[in-house]
């Protein structure tokens, strides 16, 4: 592996690793809270013909003290085509938040396809307000605690206890005056812009927790394949199943 950074025209940089000599580039984006190295069970494995680039987003992981213009999802989708304006038709994968910053990135840059990992689980565009202000309110009263309870109900039983705790000290030490304001406005994100703008194929690889509201928003546009027994950590619950979806979704596009 190597390590590497992309250049922000700000003089910031966004550390990533890369894997592979394949000609396709493949950029893994992480969720909330999460770091890059939450996709090394893929990187340690990259399927044939790729080169993965696992980047860290502002304020996450490597990068906590890299400032977007604002904490949105779309900042980060700007940084993101800001530093990429050198390669040539990537494919986007995004995990949780990750997905709906790839869907944002893809408006803004040339893609070959977009790759959601279990990014709906909470059904984005469908929140009304009372719901999101339910949700952020107790990231808002105690992060750590919240972060506890985020892992506890979604990192599912095949993650192993070591790793399942390592996961949650990684997602609260995560900034939280950073944290929450990109948090409420990813609860109030809605993909409808992305799908009406978006020509590229977008696929989604869902664990079990993904729900009907948002398949059903979902369906006229992204192509789902299902990892049966995982929640929403399916890259990391069951690594050699994901990579094996991953392969697949890759040759279909």
């Amino acid at each position: 592996m190597a390590e590497i950074q992309w250049a922000l025209a700000d003089g910031q940089h966004l550390p990533v690793t890369q894997q592979g000599d394949g000609e396709q580039p493949v950029v893994l984006i992480h969720g909330w809270t999460c770091q890059r190295r939450h996709w090394q069970a893929l990187l340690a494995n990259p399927p044939e013909g790729v080169t993965l680039l696992a980047v860290d987003l502002p304020g996450h992981g490597e990068a906590r003290a890299v400032s977007p213009a604002a904490w949105t999802v779309a900042a980060m989708a700007d940084c993101l085509a800001e530093a990429l304006k050198e390669l040539e038709n990537p494919v986007v994968v995004g995990h949780s938040m990750g997905g709906a910053v790839a869907l944002e990135l893809a408006r803004r840059k040339v893609v070959k396809g977009v790759v959601l990992v279990d990014t709906f689980v909470i059904p984005y565009g469908d929140l009304d307000e009372e719901s999101a202000k339910g949700i952020e309110s107790g990231f808002y009263e105690d992060f750590p605690s919240a972060i506890d309870n985020l892992v506890a109900n979604n990192a599912g039983p095949d993650l192993p206890a070591d790793q399942k705790a390592a996961l949650g000290k990684d997602m609260a030490s995560a900034p939280s005056e950073c944290m929450l304001p990109l948090w409420s406005d990813l609860l109030r994100w809605s993909p409808d812009a992305a799908f009406e703008e978006i020509t590229c194929p977008i696929h989604a690889i869902n664990g079990d927790l993904v729900g009907d509201l948002a398949k059903a928003r979902c369906a006229d546009h992204v192509t789902e394949w299902h990892q049966p027994g995982t929640w929403h950590f399916p890259q990391m619950e069951q690594p050699e199943q994901f990579a094996t979806l991953f392969s697949k979704v890759l040759d279909s596009l």
